[in-house]
């Protein structure tokens, strides 16, 4: 209970946070294992690495790289609803949003970051849409 109280508190303060101080609060954030989608030897559906654990109240950087020529669809929207997102950024150019997206869509060979503090711990299910079943999926968990 003390935990679910502690991430609430940092929650709302985030959410009152002006950009100057939200800047500090992605200060030494941690680099996660980058999430590979495929690979150059042409195996689509290879993912190295599933699951990656996170503490809550820390700043992180999560890369998601598609090396496949499949599209993909990362879905994580728990995961995603469960955070606070500082930026999404994609070929050096930065998205900043009020509010959490329901997938991220690699069309073609790329890397897309999020810039994040794990707020609510729990277990999170991430997939790639219409490719579960080959074993694209994973588990975002926040402890």
């Amino acid at each position: 209970m003390r935990r679910v109280l502690a991430a609430a508190a940092l929650l709302g303060a985030a959410l009152t946070l002006l950009p100057a101080q939200a800047a500090d609060l992605m200060r030494g954030r941690t680099e996660l294992p980058e999430l590979v989608l495929g690979d150059e030897n042409g195996n689509d559906y290879a993912v190295p690495v599933k699951d990656i654990e996170l503490e809550g109240g820390k700043a992180y950087r999560l890369k998601i790289t598609a090396k496949g020529q499949k599209e993909y669809k990362f879905v994580a929207p728990e995961f995603f609803r469960h955070i606070w997102i500082n930026q999404i950024v994609i070929n050096r150019l930065e998205v900043h949003m009020a509010g959490a997206p329901y997938h991220l869509e690699f069309d073609d060979q790329g890397t897309i970051a999020v810039d994040f503090v794990a707020i609510r711990p729990g277990e999170y299910r991430w997939a790639v849409q219409g490719l579960e079943e080959r074993g694209m999926t994973g588990r975002l968990v926040v402890k």
